[in-house]
């Protein structure tokens, strides 16, 4: 578990808060990290309400880390976890992984399709599905639920005719499902997190991202400035996104029209294109929070073709070596290369 915190694989006191209960997506994550040795097998593991919840018991030494979703391909970034990063005590990225999510139309038993008045499920999940709900259930009243797996027991215990959901919470809540596989875009992927107090990160694989919480000042062009920090170095930005600006000490005000900006990248801090990237923004920005680097879910350039679908393309190209360059500057300070 290389940069997490060098938690022991066999500490089996670690503490790992996920979006609960069983049956959900997130919790499919966890057992990735597991499988990664991300975490160790033994963790215990602590659902939670929300992605803050989860964060904020790493924040508050009642969990080591929190497995959250960052965003998802068919509904772009997660913001309760985005605004949990940018506010409080600074948490940082470990791990990545890629989840599958194709859901179940979950119900009791010997409820059928036409049966159905009211559909439960996250919100982010019922973007996901809307479309096969308005082919095939209409009508329906949608019910949000805090998790795919609490809505899976909500309808279980009488308060919804049916949730879309993980099969897995169709196991485990003892109900049917009156379709499989639905999900309104192909391939479609949650990419999910594993978030820590902040310490070194973890270490270079050479298939790498970054990530970092930018505050600009409000003032013609100064995002243009901070990409360009990122474009002269050939630094590719894999994600970009921007939440409304709060202002006070626990961050409760909204500034309007003022934004910060979530920004990934391809690269490590290691790589020394990515550390000069950094720095010119540190120039620039009135803050910049790091949220790490870590080894990417998805594979660096590899050559396309006509078939290649879009969700599955790699996140960007590796940034550029800049040993040359940096040996040929030493041997200038050195005097051993004229000019």
């Amino acid at each position: 578990m290389s940069g997490c915190k060098n938690v022991s694989t066999s500490d089996s006191s670690v503490r790992v808060a996920f979006l609960g209960p069983e049956g959900t997506f997130t919790e499919e994550a966890l057992k990735q990290f597991k499988q990664l040795g991300a975490v160790p097998q033994e963790a215990a593991e602590i659902p939670v309400t929300s992605p803050r919840v989860a964060l904020d018991m790493v924040r508050d030494g009642e969990a080591d880390f929190a497995c959250v979703a960052l965003e998802s391909s068919v509904d772009g970034p997660v913001s309760q976890t985005e605004d949990a990063l940018t506010y409080g005590k600074p948490l940082q990225i470990y791990r990545e992984v890629l989840v599958p999510v194709v859901f179940s139309i979950l119900v009791r038993p010997g409820t059928k399709l036409e049966d159905i008045k009211t559909l439960t499920t996250h919100p982010v999940a019922e973007a996901q599905v809307r479309n096969w709900v308005a082919e095939n259930l209409p009508d329906v009243s949608f019910v949000p639920a805090s998790s795919n797996g609490a809505a899976a027991a909500a309808v279980k215990a009488g308060q919804a005719d049916a949730a879309a959901a993980p099969a897995r919470a169709g196991e485990i809540h003892q109900l049917d499902a009156v379709a499989e596989g639905v999900a309104d875009v192909a391939g479609a992927q949650t990419r999910f997190i594993l978030v820590g107090n902040p310490g070194k990160p973890t270490e270079r694989t050479g298939n790498d991202r970054s990530g970092m919480v930018l505050w600009l000042p409000n003032v013609p062009s100064s995002l243009l400035d901070a990409i360009a920090e990122l474009s002269t170095r050939q630094v590719d930005m894999a994600r970009i996104g921007s939440r409304p600006r709060r202002t006070g000490e626990k961050g409760e005000g909204a500034a309007n029209g003022n934004y910060v900006f979530h920004i990934g990248i391809v690269g490590h801090v290691e790589d020394a294109a990515v550390a000069e990237a950094l720095a010119g923004l540190y120039r620039r920005a009135e803050d910049v929070r790091f949220l790490g680097s870590w080894p990417s879910a998805e594979s660096l350039p590899v050559a396309e073709t006509s078939t290649t679908h879009p969700l599955h393309r790699h996140a960007g190209s590796a940034p550029p070596n800049y040993a040359e360059s940096s040996r040929w500057i030493e041997e200038l300070k050195s005097g051993q290369k004229g000019s």
